[in-house]
């Protein structure tokens, strides 16, 4: 008997323990038709996930500040969590929508502000992710099939990188899993509450990561529309119900946000006129396809962003996800994928319509190709990590794929399908790790030579007997998952944070365009040249890195670590003269990170583009990708009288602004938004605000202002700066350069002009 000749009510419609038994013994119990390893097995891989996941979570600190600093916000103002807003007097919100921030800002108000309360959540969304990808999966296929998902997930270095960082990509994978989960149920028995739930979770996806929610609807409809056991006519209006479900779970924020009065509402970070729908359609929409993206980086021009060279975010094609750049991070397993929806799809063909072992490999596969072929397209803002979205798909049909060939193994092709999986599995292993070869150089090796011999015993394991065709699967199964699992150690074992972070170790994702600009070689590290972030620069645990290029030394806490603007590498960080790293962290200045329990964190090349262009500031790309450390010489005197203001100061770009609004907990303004390129406030609303007396002081340097010469956008940011360094005094604190906007400087123009 085949998958396809099972009865889909014998595996769905399972039989659940007897009522009278108590509720944790059927927890820890499961189906009652399940063998007694199977429930533990689940919860031991649920436990397991979220101890790794937890690991030595606070090495990572604040990780993006971007996203911290608006979840402090949210701890303290209602209306800010409700916006999304960057700050808590809600000058302007963060360039997403807030579902995101939301889990996080909650978590500030019942535990206080701290690493862990930012990032346990994205842990707790992780064990989740892996839990209802096994529910989706145990439905129709086997337990083992459900437990190889939930591991392939786990261990996919991506997914073990997003799920510890506060980027909304975490929530989006757990909504999405959960909305293919919710088709399936629908498949299962045509019910049409199922897809009213999945189009709810698109709704809450909507509200996370805006348009890449829809990125699976497409084929999701089709599948149901075609496969699903009821009518033609009842199948229609339960998608339309579905849809209609989708615009209400994630319509109502929008349109309270649209009707809200402009003048009473933070601006909305990301658009150029203060309107969500035109941060969901341009920004954060079709800007990403076609790369014209205004307000963002060297965007507005198309093409990935002109005066990028072309290909500003990498090269684009049908090899992305394989290339130097993003292989790393998702690929281990996608060609494993690929040959076993393939497979998967064949087997089943001859089922009836309604079968749901052929709609669980359609349903899941048309996921993976949709988001795949996107992702490899689109000519926008993209980083590595958006892959881990497809983290779920390729783990889903993994586990699927291998147990239907596993019992189809009694027929020779099948056997020697399953065996070209794991041989593909392992050539593709030894190529990746061949990219970091300083890497655990005997890994390469082993799992080429163990993947190999595995792959020939499971070719003919249908002539084996089952406890040698048994070892073979074993073998092979370790041989897999030995290279990814490697990389997501080391990804556990480092702290991350700025905006643009990678898995795995050192010089393992190669960034082109952006990262090696100009161009697409690349250099190691999956930055904006230089350094990988989230690695010091030579890899090296306990190294805190000073300009790129140099090997940091064992132990410094980054002082005197001066970052030269023409520093090989071509990065993108501090202007020529540079500065002086004193911060008690381990900051060198750029090209160094903090140094916690003994190792480098995240590591950036200085110098080279940026300051050819004028970026200033301290974080990296001149406070654009990450925030500066703010001494406590600083935090002293900008904190002092905060109260009396509503904003402690403003600073140019969302990056400086969140650093010291951490450092501080009291509202920065972030003039410009995240890119420092949006019209708010206008260099009129700012001159309001100082002789209203709401704002202390003004942070010089940072972000990129618009017109500057490397992006686009309003250029007010750098009208504001220039108004304020001819008028009010300045005010020299270590590194740091302020302007106190209470005292104007003797011969400046009183007119306020």
């Amino acid at each position: 008997m085949t998958t396809a000749d099972i009865p889909t009510h014998q595996i769905p419609g399972a039989v659940a323990p007897p009522s009278g038994q108590p509720r944790i013994a059927r927890l820890w119990r499961g189906r009652a038709e399940d063998p007694r390893w199977v429930r533990p097995a689940f919860l031991g891989l649920l436990l397991l996930t979220a101890v790794a996941y937890l690991w030595d979570l606070s090495a990572s600190g604040y990780a993006n500040s971007f996203y911290s600093a608006a979840a402090q916000a949210g701890g303290v103002s209602w209306k800010a969590l409700f916006f999304g807003s960057l700050d808590s007097a809600n000058a302007i919100t963060v360039d997403k929508p807030p579902a995101a921030l939301w889990p996080m800002a909650l978590s500030i108000r019942i535990f206080g502000l701290s690493s862990w309360a930012i990032l346990v959540p994205q842990v707790l969304m992780g064990v989740g992710t892996v839990g209802v990808l096994y529910a989706a999966v145990r439905r129709r296929f086997s337990a083992v099939a459900g437990l190889i998902a939930g591991v392939v997930l786990a261990t996919t270095p991506v997914a073990a990188l997003m799920f510890r960082f506060n980027n909304p990509d975490a929530l989006l994978a757990l909504l999405m899993t959960v909305t293919v989960y919710f088709v399936l149920r629908a498949l299962e028995d045509g019910r049409t509450k199922w897809l009213v739930w999945a189009g709810v979770a698109i709704g809450f996806a909507f509200l996370t990561k805006t348009l890449q929610a829809f990125l699976i609807l497409p084929p999701l409809a089709v599948v149901y529309g075609v496969f699903a056991p009821t009518t033609v006519r009842r199948r229609l209006g339960q998608i339309g119900l579905s849809a209609g479900a989708m615009v209400v779970a994630g319509g109502w924020w929008t349109a309270i946000v649209e009707l809200w009065p402009a003048s009473s509402r933070p601006y909305i970070g990301g658009s150029q006129n203060n309107s969500f729908l035109e941060l969901t359609f341009g920004y954060n929409g079709l800007g990403r396809i076609s790369g014209d993206e205004t307000g963002s980086v060297g965007g507005g021009g198309g093409g990935g962003g002109r005066g990028m060279g072309g290909g500003g975010w990498g090269a684009t094609g049908l090899d992305r996800m394989f290339n130097s750049e993003i292989g790393s991070q998702i690929s281990w397993l996608l060609p494993a994928a690929l040959i076993l929806l393939v497979a998967g799809i064949v087997i089943t063909w001859r089922a009836k319509r309604t079968e749901t072992a052929r709609g669980a490999f359609l349903v899941w596969g048309s996921a993976l190709l949709m988001t795949l072929l996107i992702f490899s397209f689109m000519a926008g803002i993209f980083h590595q990590y958006y892959t881990v979205a497809l983290a779920p798909y390729i783990a889903a049909l993994v586990g699927m794929g291998v147990t239907v060939l596993w019992e189809e193994r009694g027929r020779f092709g099948w056997s020697v399908v399953l065996g070209v999986v794991v041989a593909a599995t392992a050539v593709w292993a030894y190529v990746l790790l061949g990219r970091t070869p300083d890497y655990l150089p005997w890994l390469r090796w082993a799992v080429l030579v163990v993947g190999l011999a595995a792959a020939l015993g499971l070719a003919v394991a249908g002539r084996l007997d089952r406890g040698f065709a048994l070892s073979a699967a074993g073998v092979g199964l370790v041989a897999s998952l030995a290279a990814p699992f490697a990389y997501t150690v080391s990804t556990l074992n480092t702290g991350h944070t700025g905006s643009i972070v990678t898995a795995g170790p050192a010089g393992a994702s190669r960034m082109g365009g952006m990262g090696g600009f100009p161009g697409r070689g690349g250099r190691d590290g999956g930055g904006w040249g230089g350094p990988r972030m989230g690695q010091a620069p030579t890899g090296k645990a306990g190294q805190t890195g000073k300009a790129a290029g140099q090997a940091g030394t064992n132990g410094q806490t980054g002082a005197n670590g001066q970052a030269p603007g023409n520093a090989p590498g071509g990065g993108m960080g501090l202007p020529p003269t540079g500065q002086q790293g004193n911060s008690p962290q381990g900051n060198g200045q750029q090209g160094q990170g903090q140094v916690r329990n003994g190792r480098g964190q995240t590591g950036r090349a200085p110098g080279g583009w940026m300051a050819e262009r004028g970026f200033r500031g301290g974080g990296g790309m001149g406070g654009l990708l990450d925030g500066q450390q703010v001494s406590a010489e600083v935090k002293t005197k900008i904190s002092a009288h905060a109260d009396d203001y509503t904003w402690m100061a403003a600073a140019i770009g969302s990056q400086n602004a969140a650093s010291y609004q951490l450092a501080t907990q009291k509202p920065v303004m972030a003039i410009g938004g995240f890119n420092g390129s949006d019209p708010s406030p206008t260099l009129a609303q700012f001159k309001k605000d100082v002789a209203d007396g709401k704002i202390h002081y003004f942070v010089a340097g940072g972000g990129m202002g618009g017109g500057m010469g490397g992006g686009s956008g309003s250029g007010a940011a750098s009208k504001i700066s220039s108004w304020v360094e001819g008028r009010f005094v300045k005010v020299t604190v270590g590194s740091a350069t302020l302007y106190d906007l209470t005292q104007v400087k003797a011969g400046a123009n009183t007119s306020g002009g």
